[in-house]
């Protein structure tokens, strides 16, 4: 088992061998969620361990594609699996804090007011078209995600303890949108960029078609209470100190380019948050336990980074006018930044 650190475990192998063994045992369900889900939505594989590591690390996800990739099915489909509580909300320009988190309703038979709780008192929420929402909607929101709670009048609720905002937002259409406040895509862990099927995908969803619709029963795989447990096991997976290095060293990158990379400060207006080095872990924790790995590996960081930082490294008017965008500064420094 002293392996090297790039090809498997640690040299830790006994603790390490146990957290695996935990892995094995916790995440059994990893497997048969992702064939139930293939079985509804065809050449997404991504997207669904995207929404995956979300589940196990409570990370907020934004999905971004054009209608029709099945970003609402998978949400809907991973719902129904887990047995849990889940609202659609469909975000318009004329929507009110109110309908999301709820109010205060005037009772004059004893001359009180009881509070009535919106959408957003579920597990699961999907937040669709999100950009379409004024800065009021997205502030109430703001609250729930970051703190877990929503205030109402006087009165503070907690969220239930398995709490994921899964949002959607169109890439072309900005015509009656409200682009998102920097504090709150910060708040996403991560944004997932949804693109076409191959065409032998397609090809299979034209024959799915033909059994297959949105009204097709998704059987419940497994409970809350085992998402929360398996999020235990998470967090023990063991993450080399060389690791941890490595994850600072690409988000400082992102902020003050040194070395071969120190000709894109130029390129950068504001680089990844701390938030970003916190999330970046977790999910690459989350993507060991969805491969049945105790340990996290530079791949895990590699696979998930672009993922955790297309959001939080902006890109200055310099490099918008040279057709740089945020994915080649960050696919860049994968390629340069030292890999342990």
């Amino acid at each position: 088992m002293n392996q090297t650190l790039g090809g498997a475990a640690p040299e830790q192998s006994l603790p390490v061998a146990e957290i695996s063994r935990a892995v094995r045992e916790s995440g059994a369900w990893a497997g048969l969620l992702k064939n139930e889900m293939a079985k509804r939505i065809v050449g997404q594989e991504r997207l669904v361990e995207r929404l995956l590591i979300g589940l196990l690390t409570g990370g907020h996800i934004l999905l971004e594609g054009l209608p029709g990739l099945a970003k609402t099915l998978a949400v809907k489909t991973l719902a129904a699996a887990v047995s849990a509580s889940f609202r659609r909300i469909q975000f318009t320009p004329d929507m009110l804090p109110a309908d999301i988190i709820g109010t205060e309703i005037y009772n004059p038979r004893d001359t009180s007011f009881v509070v009535k709780q919106g959408p957003i008192f579920a597990s699961l929420i999907l937040a669709d078209e999100i950009n379409r929402a004024p800065s009021k909607v997205q502030s109430a929101l703001l609250e729930a995600m970051q703190e877990r709670q929503v205030t109402i009048g006087e009165n503070t609720f907690a969220l239930p303890e398995l709490f994921l905002v899964l949002a959607t937002q169109n890439p072309i259409e900005q015509e009656g949108t409200y682009p998102l406040p920097e504090a709150q895509v910060d708040r996403f862990m991560l944004k997932v960029k949804v693109g076409y099927p191959s065409r032998e995908e397609e090809r299979r969803i034209l024959d799915l078609l033909d059994y297959v619709d949105d009204k097709t029963v998704m059987p419940p795989i497994l409970a809350p209470e085992e998402i929360l447990a398996a999020r235990k096991v998470v967090d023990s997976i063991y993450v080399d100190e060389r690791i941890k290095d490595y994850i600072v060293d690409l988000i400082c990158e992102t902020r003050e380019p040194t070395g071969p990379n120190a000709g894109m400060r130029g390129h950068i207006e504001t680089g990844a948050s701390p938030r970003a080095t916190i999330s970046l872990k977790a999910a690459a924790r989350a993507l060991a336990y969805l491969n049945g790995r105790g340990y996290v590996i530079p791949d895990d960081i590699k696979n998930c980074a672009p993922d955790v930082l297309r959001h939080r490294v902006r890109t200055s008017y310099e490099a918008e006018a040279e057709g740089i965008s945020s994915e080649d500064i960050i696919r860049r420094l994968l390629e340069t930044v030292p890999v342990p």
